[in-house]
């Protein structure tokens, strides 16, 4: 059997800033993400809805999965276009987590040692995922002990903060599982709730997706509603406000030890016309291997228009 601290102690040499173990049953929120998609609070991603049944009944996801070890990989860099002493709505800004190399193939691959690493260890199925596939990451992350669900709907790690990708592997090795992390640490303060310039915040923990900044900028095709325009506050692929201004961000953010998220170039200063300036071929070279390949050439020309 391998032991959970040898397990723990490897992830942590990937890299990775925690790490914990939880079981595949039902999270306790099934009902809520039912009546989230009947709202329509999804809007455009259609995926989540085929994937809820298996995001509902982690065990299914994985023929003979028991267990998840669930890995924090934090992305924060203190330098970068989203900085909090810039004025709102004067530059475009990128989400910080956008910044560097596409987490999924930057967090994946060292996921995938972690997979490997459990084979080693007389694991004979082992499949890593990262924002991928009907995987609840952070209901298994709340139960593998790594923090807290919060206002804003993101996991927070009390020693961390947010600015993390969430990773599981899914295995059948039955390793020892953490005790969950039960805690609400957010208490009175909605510091985040009122910050959101788009008001996409219907209640505490709920996230109206189509009026995400994030959600028009990356996942919504077509025109970005008018009623949206004048608010992005610059921002041109994804948003951080509701991360930077949460208290725990504040005092235990800290730069990441993975190069591949180090911010590549700073955008902040270019200008409304600066992806008509790309080619195809130009920004496939520049930005293929970066988040903002999911939103294209053109969605970025939308984008930066729009913010600025």
């Amino acid at each position: 059997m391998l032991d959970p601290v040898t397990l723990k102690s490897f992830a942590r040499s990937l890299g990775f800033v925690a790490c914990g173990v939880t079981n595949l049953s039902p999270p306790p929120h099934s009902e809520a993400l039912d009546h989230w998609l009947r709202m329509g609070y999804a809007g455009s991603m259609r995926y989540l809805h085929r994937q809820a049944k298996n995001r509902k009944n982690p065990s299914q996801i994985l023929a003979r999965a028991v267990r998840a070890v669930v890995t924090l990989d934090n992305y924060y860099y203190s330098s970068g276009a989203a900085t909090t002493d810039q004025k709102r709505g004067t530059r475009a800004r990128i989400a910080r987590y956008a910044l560097g190399r596409d987490y999924h193939l930057a967090t994946g691959r060292r996921l995938n040692e972690l997979a490997e690493f459990l084979r080693q260890n007389g694991a004979k199925i082992a499949k890593a995922f990262v924002d991928a596939g009907p995987v609840p990451e952070r209901e298994l992350a709340q139960r593998a002990g790594l923090g807290w669900i919060g206002k804003n709907t993101m996991l927070i790690h009390p020693g961390l903060g947010s600015f993390f990708f969430i990773g599981a592997v899914l295995t059948d090795l039955p390793i020892g599982v953490d005790l969950p992390f039960e805690a609400d640490r957010c208490g009175s303060c909605t510091r985040c709730l009122d910050a959101c310039p788009t008001a996409a915040f219907v209640a505490e923990r709920v996230l109206d997706a189509t009026r995400c900044i994030s959600y028009l900028t990356i996942e919504h095709r077509g025109p970005i509603p008018e009623q949206f325009t004048g608010r992005l506050e610059g921002w041109g692929f994804g948003c951080d406000i509701c991360n930077e201004v949460c208290p725990w961000n504040e005092r235990f953010a800290q730069d990441s030890t993975i190069a591949e998220f180090r911010p590549r170039g700073d955008l902040s200063a270019a200008g409304p016309g600066f992806f008509d300036e790309l080619t195809e071929e130009e920004f496939r070279e520049r930005f293929g291997d970066t988040p903002l390949e999911r939103a294209g050439l053109e969605g970025m020309r939308r984008n930066w228009k729009a913010a600025l």
